[in-house]
């Protein structure tokens, strides 16, 4: 399956609104697979997102059509306040209900660090490679070993080193919501870092 994102660009006058420091990356749920319009929304208010997308056969006009589509429905990320966020849910609660994704643990959205999205969004925006999605129940992974890729198409990601499927590859969890999984990865392309 080939994997392509969408990403909109935050823009000068959002960050000199909101202090950066108060930008976070949260996962939040839309119903009935409307992740594409929840995205045009977020473009208009000029919010970063990230939508991961696959290549996938669509109806069209009775013909079947490769077309991108959302990798997991219903799950956007977005880069925002958790203010903001908010009151953008109470202007679209009758029309279109948001939710964040929770912490069962501390019953708070689920806070993506920044560094931990950018290597989720250097894998998931490789469309060119056979990347693995795997929601967070399905994750059963026996703890690896912590790496950064230090060459090729990933190089830069920062991950786990596990077996899957028979290969060898850099998987980024988000706990609590999905995991992507990279192609194969020799080991000579990987340094194991220390985990703090």
């Amino acid at each position: 399956m080939l994997c392509e994102n969408i990403m909109t660009e935050s823009t000068h006058s959002q960050l000199s609104t909101f202090n950066s420091q108060n930008l976070h990356w949260f996962a939040v749920r839309v119903s009935y697979s409307r992740e594409l319009t929840l995205k045009s929304i977020l473009d208009k208010e000029n919010i970063e997102s990230f939508i991961p997308m696959c290549y996938g056969m669509v109806m069209k006009g009775g013909k079947r059509v490769r077309r991108l589509v959302p990798a997991i429905h219903n799950l956007v990320f977005v880069h925002s306040t958790r203010k903001r966020i908010d009151a953008l849910k109470d202007e679209l609660e009758g029309t279109m209900p948001i939710r964040f994704i929770m912490n069962r643990e501390h019953c708070r959205p689920v806070v993506i660090p920044d560094a931990q999205m950018r290597s989720f969004i250097l894998v998931a925006g490789s469309h060119d490679e056979p990347i693995l999605y795997m929601e967070a129940a399905e994750l059963n992974l026996v703890k690896g070993q912590k790496v950064r890729i230090t060459d090729g198409v990933f190089k830069g990601v920062i991950g786990e080193f596990v077996r899957i499927r028979h290969d060898r590859r850099v998987v980024v969890n988000i706990e609590g919501v999905m995991a992507v999984a990279t192609t194969f990865i020799p080991p000579s392309l990987v340094e194991p870092l220390t985990v703090d």
